[in-house]
């Protein structure tokens, strides 16, 4: 928890010295090594899909523009590539 609350204070002071783009970027990448709960969202137009991404995580690949992640679905495990650009991610409790 206290390495949470660290890693989250160093970052935000990172982010006050750099310009939208770099934050955009290093907030995709945070996502990559930061393990938990998370609601990842797709939005198209109309389409909207949702997943639930439990104790895990989900990691961004900026150079060809994609999260991609494991969604558990009973004893399936289902792999899942998402744009970033229409892509949403919250973390839940």
């Amino acid at each position: 928890m206290m390495s949470r609350i660290l890693l989250l204070l160093i970052i935000s002071m990172l982010l006050c010295g750099c310009s939208e783009e770099q934050q955009n970027r290093l907030s995709r990448l945070g996502v990559t090594w930061l393990e938990g709960n998370y609601r990842v969202t797709y939005a198209d137009g109309e389409h909207v899909k949702s997943w639930v991404v439990r104790d895990g995580k989900v990691t961004s690949e900026p150079e060809k523009g994609y999260y991609y992640f494991w969604v558990k679905d009973g004893k399936a495990r289902y792999y899942v590539q998402t744009p970033i650009a229409r892509t949403y991610i919250e973390e839940i409790p």
